[in-house]
């Protein structure tokens, strides 16, 4: 085989240093872009945060003043043209080392996040009990296993007969009896109702623990130890004749019941708190819609005009090159901030435009919207859109939305028009709502509710929406008493 040299012509699409950073920012949700912002204040000595208590100069020379005038750029705007200085193949590290954070001989930076305490669980409650109760250590172990046994929502898991089995070979001379007395013992400690063997006993240890004096206490002990099933079942005639009760005295029993926790075990499980920070306010003022990015996401961000005024623009030295780079990279970081907060406003801007009606009357008014609708308005990509509706969150009237929530699917109306799946879920809601729950709407009469409203939805449809909501069929929200 015969070798040479051939030349081909092509093009090549490279993302600059430039462009990955602006991406990286865009699809950033906002703790994401504090915690970039802060490690770029600690790794760049040209970035500065801009306190509102100190905004004068740092010199009164004319160098000095010429200098921030042409550096001092905040994360609003930027009012210089970046220079192209890197090839349009390279990276941030092919040009820039990489800078070793402070506070650790290994560069590994533990959050003070991390380091709080884990909450604590149902098993911690409980042991923390068994410390402070008498019992001998025989006794003692019987607990530590039954507690094991114990699952989240506060039910055994084992039944006592397993859990004396498992203890057999620990104990030569143990008794069921002593498993059982252990048992009853962990079942007094808070929350009420906790290593109960299955519902009703736990709604018994619950009612146990009521005062007697309290009214209809003794039939709802009847009730959750042998009627439950009928409960369940709806069966208002058979408990009342099984009872000797009144249709009224039977809903004051049900109406007991329904105070007690089914699962004691939520109660004491503490699950992490989640803080959403919206992007975007949006408030009518003098009857218009207005759209104003929160202030409090990020700081305002400029280049440090002492450290700039020290580049020598001659200087080829070692140290003066670093800072030219420090230069450019808060440069490029905060232009990036302002591409980032300017794309993200206009985006508001266009959905509030689309969803007025969302605004001033709710989900029920929700208009269908997709991606496109915006890219388009916008001379966007879609790509572009989903990374700035993804995690950003608006502030509105109706409380605070993820923007993903303003897209949906739709469906055609008789008169020709569109009905956002949004809306047709908050029709869906609204409906079963105001339901009687003794004639519980199937989704058959919702779909044909809809239908008269010049919305045709197919019954499975509405089941997937029901289903989605969480919402049960209608002989299960059926309630007779």
């Amino acid at each position: 085989m015969k070798q040479s040299l051939h030349l081909r012509q092509g093009m090549q699409l490279s993302m600059t240093p430039q462009l990955q950073q602006a991406i990286k920012l865009l699809q950033m949700s906002t703790l994401d872009l504090q915690q970039e912002i802060q490690q770029a204040l600690e790794s760049n000595m040209m970035l500065e945060q801009i306190e509102e208590e100190n905004l004068t100069p740092v010199s009164d020379t004319g160098e000095d003043r010429k200098s921030e005038h042409a550096d001092s750029q905040t994360s609003e705007g930027s009012q210089t043209d970046i220079p192209d200085e890197l090839p349009v193949d390279s990276s941030w590290d092919d040009i820039y080392e990489a800078v070793m954070e402070s506070g650790s001989a290994t560069g590994e930076v533990t959050e003070f996040e991390t380091q709080r305490s884990a909450a604590p669980t149902l098993a911690d409650h409980l042991l923390w009990q068994l410390e402070l109760t008498r019992l001998s250590e025989r006794d003692h172990a019987i607990a530590v296993t039954i507690i094991d046994s114990v699952n989240e929502e506060g039910y055994l898991i084992s039944s006592p007969e397993d859990i004396f089995q498992s203890l057999q070979s620990q104990f030569d001379d143990l008794d069921f009896d002593e498993v059982n007395a252990v048992l009853h013992c962990i079942q007094h400690f808070d929350p009420v109702g906790v290593a109960a063997i299955d519902l009703g006993d736990c709604l018994r240890l619950q009612l146990q623990q009521l005062p007697e004096s309290t009214p209809y206490r003794t039939q709802a002990l009847a009730v959750v130890s042998q009627y439950l099933e009928l409960l369940a079942t709806q069966e208002q005639s058979k408990l009342m004749k099984l009872l000797k009760l009144t249709e009224r005295q039977l809903d004051a029993v049900v109406a007991l019941i329904r105070t007690l926790e089914p699962k004691p075990g939520s109660l004491i499980q503490a699950q992490d708190s989640e803080y959403v920070i919206p992007d975007v306010y949006v408030i009518k003022q003098n009857g218009k819609w207005q759209v104003n990015l929160n202030p409090d996401i990020a700081p305002k961000l400029r280049i440090n005009p002492f450290y700039s005024a020290m580049i020598k623009r001659a200087d080829n030295s070692k140290d003066n090159a670093c800072m030219k780079d420090h230069l450019q990279e808060a440069r490029w970081f905060i232009k990036s901030l302002h591409s980032r907060n300017d794309t993200l406003l206009r985006v508001a801007r266009s959905i509030v435009e689309k969803q007025v009606g969302f605004l001033e009357n709710g989900s029920i008014a929700m208009k269908p919207m997709v991606l496109r609708d915006i890219a388009e308005e916008l001379e966007l990509h879609e790509s572009t859109i989903s990374r700035v509706t993804t995690q950003k969150f608006m502030h509105t009237p109706n409380g605070i939305v993820e923007f993903k929530y303003f897209f949906s699917s739709h469906v055609a109306t008789e008169g020709g028009g569109e009905c956002s799946s949004t809306a047709i879920r908050a029709i869906i809601k609204q409906l079963i709502l105001n339901e009687n729950p003794e004639k519980p709407l199937s989704d058959n009469k919702i779909a044909d509710f809809l239908k008269e409203k010049g919305i045709h939805v197919a019954r499975r449809t509405i089941a997937k929406y029901r289903e989605a909501m969480m919402i049960a069929s209608s002989s299960q929200r059926k309630r007779i008493l």
